[in-house]
């Protein structure tokens, strides 16, 4: 539930109260007892700070191997190219043997 900021325009009396988004606006006030008990336009209650969450929780090579999607080579602690497979020689070609 969200907290809504209130504010008396009679006597200047501020509160902070705890509604549903379907309840009706409070209209009088709680300490002059007057109907000018009115909401307050106020900033969020949370900001996002940082580098950003996309980069650092989805795009880090995870377990299902979505997160090399450029095809960027893999690295390792040090920062160097992890090493490719083992690979067997290529057979040697016939070109230019005279036979």
């Amino acid at each position: 539930m969200p907290i809504y900021a209130y504010k008396c325009s009679a006597c200047g009396h501020a509160k902070d109260v705890l509604q549903k988004m379907s309840d009706a606006p409070l209209v009088a006030c709680p300490e002059c007892g007057q109907s000018a008990f009115s909401k307050q336009v106020t900033a969020a209650g949370f900001q996002l700070k940082g580098s950003g969450w996309y980069v650092t929780d989805f795009r880090g090579g995870g377990a299902n191997g979505a997160g090399n999607a450029a095809g960027k080579p893999e690295t390792g602690s040090a920062g160097q190219s992890a090493p490719a497979a083992a690979t067997t020689p290529a057979p040697p070609s016939s070109e230019g043997s005279a036979a």
